[in-house]
């Protein structure tokens, strides 16, 4: 969406002014914006199939992992449960 003709220029003068009182500020948005601008471009030239591979890659892997981690989890639960009935269940016999 297009700005207006007076934010515009709202936005020119709140530039200027920020130039004005603090010029280095003003470098380091520069520099950033530039750093933001050259990442976004470039990651859309670079985007092939290589690069999408490896990030579904890494995704899938830590997928693994954590559904690993939950299955072991849920394992060490069942079984210690199962300890506990059973105790239970065995210290409840008459002996």
């Amino acid at each position: 969406m297009a700005w207006s003709q007076d934010e515009e220029r709202m936005l020119l003068q709140i530039e200027r002014h920020l130039i004005d009182e603090d010029p280095r500020l003003a470098a380091r948005l520069e520099s950033f914006n530039e750093r933001v601008q050259r990442k976004e471009g470039g990651g859309r030239r670079r985007g092939t199939k290589k690069g999408r591979g490896r990030s579904s890659r890494r995704l899938r892997r830590s997928t693994v992992i954590i559904m690993f981690s939950w299955l072991l989890i849920a394992t060490l639960i069942a079984t210690l449960l199962i300890m506990v009935l059973r105790h239970e269940a065995v210290a409840a016999l008459p002996l």
